[in-house]
């Protein structure tokens, strides 16, 4: 298997989600409580952080833990547990959106945070039933195969967003399956409805990769992944 240099690798990830996020080393630091030298050090792989530091690092870059290990999640997804055991448990993410537009620009922003998971895109409400209870056109999945996670558009033609998200809750197969809903408005009597109903978290579009990132980082997701540092290396020089 392959030596990983996890300093190295927490430091390079961190160094791009702080570019991404258009701040500063010093304003990182600020942001973190820690000493501007000390984030130098740690972009540099120089440093080896508790696990304190790097959940007030993760904190302050408005990501999840994992997007910062991005290349050894990508080395345990395709070696497994053991080390010669594939992993089928990279969690694919639906998307039910009806609108193009609104859907270019969701992907957009997955593509500009480097977010890795794969995308599944249905555009109204009995399709995504469909697909998530694997019937009709997608009679050939399998259980194993249902996305944990639904980007839920709330305006949807024929069946609306809030009545797919009723049918997933009230389900036990799916009740599980975090829901992120997506709407046009911060409507409070909205929100407080879908989350009444079970939505996990909700984002006003048009939908941009530090919304999301900030929805996973409260759900404590671990699967949402970065790009290894290797493929991304032009961007940190911008």
């Amino acid at each position: 298997m392959k030596e990983i240099d996890a300093q190295k690798v927490f430091g390079t990830s961190v160094k791009v989600s702080r570019k991404l996020l258009g701040i500063s080393q010093e304003t990182l630091a600020e942001r973190a409580e820690l000493h501007r030298t000390y984030i130098s050090d740690v972009e540099r792989g120089a440093r080896n952080p508790s696990l304190k530091t790097i959940i007030r690092l993760a904190d302050a870059l408005e990501v999840s833990i994992a997007t910062l290990f991005p290349e050894a999640l990508k080395h345990w997804k395709t070696s497994g547990p053991r080390g010669g055991e594939k992993s089928e448990s990279f969690v694919e993410i639906l998307l039910v959106e009806d609108q193009p537009s609104d859907v270019k620009l969701t992907l957009h922003a997955f593509k500009k945070g480097r977010i890795a998971n794969r995308v599944h895109v249905v555009t109204d409400g009995w399709e995504a039933l469909d697909y998530l209870f694997c019937r009709k056109n997608y009679a050939t999945r399998t259980p194993a195969e249902r996305p944990l996670v639904v980007l839920l558009d709330l305006s949807l033609p024929g069946l609306s967003g809030l009545e797919v998200l009723r049918t997933i809750k009230a389900d036990k197969r799916t009740a599980t399956v975090h829901v992120i809903i997506l709407s046009g408005s911060g409507d409070e009597a909205n929100i407080a409805e879908c989350r009444r109903v079970g939505a996990s978290g909700y984002i006003v579009k048009p939908v941009d990769w530090r919304g999301f990132g900030s929805a996973v980082k409260k759900l404590d997701l671990n699967w949402v992944l970065l790009k290894p540092p290797a493929a991304i290396t032009e961007v940190v020089e911008i």
